[in-house]
């Protein structure tokens, strides 16, 4: 391992490799990626479902998709690796007005964004997009025929195979264990292989981020959640190209993937780096599956393929992006909040800019890592 370098990456996941990508790209060299794991992909990357939408109640949000989306239609062009974007649409379903009032007014924020293409559809036009669904109970909906989904390992591919070409180095099984500082600044990062003197350090380490930056005297509020997913035995109940259907009540929601159905079902809980999956909650799932996707009724669970990953929650569910107050030299990229994923690409683009003295395509403003202690979070409605 290099004993100097340019600009330390802690984190090599898909947010990581997109700003090393991205900065690489820019001209910056001398650029390495620290990651504890072994190999690329064990980490919360791996575990992503792989949704992307730009469905959002905020404008940040939806820039932020509506970039990465850009990028994404041209990934395999610019890394030789498929994304696999496939725009099979997000539906949405409300089962009340209240719902369908909160939908209607974060598809004026979209409009106004440019996702003029989001728009609200009748119970008859739900059937028709998936007639897998019960439609009992449900008053209408949202579609955005632009959403979808990718391969999030893929993606991950894509950016470390083109940095590579570009010179970035990756150290793997190497774990940050602190930082040598002077006067406001790091110095050098203390891994297992070793210490290594750097320019700037770029915290990207996704669920982990806060123990990383509190190494630096940071006390950055993210929080590990886990997130459950259940998957069914090989079917042709529903279709490969059915849309991501969610139901707005309670985010249960249900997609295809690989021949098999996927479905998840957020529950707040806070547990650290668990990723258990817990019997209790796929009984509940199941029984979802049945009630609500009528077309899975007799499909059975595989348990063995179930599992969990763990989101990088920040307080207002936002990414955070910026220089940390108390330490000049570290970079914030992390809270992502679920999100990470289909983020990376602008996340990337933005860090990168910044780095490179250069103006972020996405001004990131309202994402800085100081508005949580000056009182101003981005202020998003809880259920999109």
């Amino acid at each position: 391992m290099n004993r100097s370098t340019g600009i330390a990456i802690v984190g090599g996941g898909v947010i990581g490799a997109s700003v090393a990508y991205h900065l690489a790209k820019a001209g910056v060299r001398d650029i390495l990626i620290i990651d504890s794991a072994a190999r690329p992909g064990q980490g919360s990357t791996g575990r992503a479902t792989g949704g992307f939408r730009a469905q959002f109640a905020t404008p940040i949000n939806v820039r932020l998709s509506m970039f990465s989306r850009q990028n994404l239609l041209s990934f395999r062009e610019e890394t030789g690796v498929d994304p696999g974007y496939q725009q099979v649409g997000y539906l949405w379903l409300a089962s009340d007005d209240e719902q369908l009032r909160y939908l209607r007014a974060a598809a004026a924020v979209q409009h106004a964004e440019g996702l003029t293409e989001s728009r609200e559809v009748s119970a008859e036009e739900i059937a028709a997009l998936n007639p897998g669904v019960s439609l009992d109970g449900i008053v209408g909906g949202f579609f955005c025929p632009t959403d979808g989904y990718t391969r999030p390992l893929e993606i991950l591919r894509g950016y470390l195979e083109a940095a590579a070409r570009l010179g970035v180095t990756v150290a793997w099984d190497s774990s940050c264990l602190g930082f040598r500082q002077a006067s406001g600044r790091i110095k050098a990062i203390r891994t297992t292989a070793g210490e290594i003197e750097v320019e700037t350090v770029v915290n990207a380490a996704g669920p982990w981020a806060a123990r990383v930056a509190a190494m630096a005297g940071i006390d950055l509020p993210v929080t590990p959640l886990r997130r459950q997913a259940a998957i069914t035995e090989k079917t042709s109940a529903i279709p490969g190209d059915m849309p991501m259907t969610i139901f707005v009540d309670n985010g249960f929601h249900v997609r295809a993937r690989d021949g098999r159905a996927l479905l998840c079902w957020p529950t707040d809980e806070l547990t650290g780096d668990s990723t258990t999956v817990d019997d209790s909650w796929l009984a509940t799932v199941e029984e979802m599956m049945r009630v609500r996707v009528p077309a899975l009724s007799s499909v059975k669970l595989e348990r063995e393929l179930c599992y969990a990953g763990l989101y990088e929650m920040s307080p207002d569910k936002h990414a955070i992006v910026g220089f940390a107050t108390g330490c000049e030299n570290l970079f914030l990229v992390n809270g992502s909040s679920g999100h990470g994923v289909m983020h990376s690409p602008a996340l990337g683009a933005i860090t990168a800019a910044i780095l490179s003295g250069n103006d972020p395509p996405i001004d990131p403003h309202e994402l800085r890592p100081s508005r949580f202690s000056e009182g101003a979070p981005v202020h998003a409605p809880e259920l999109l």
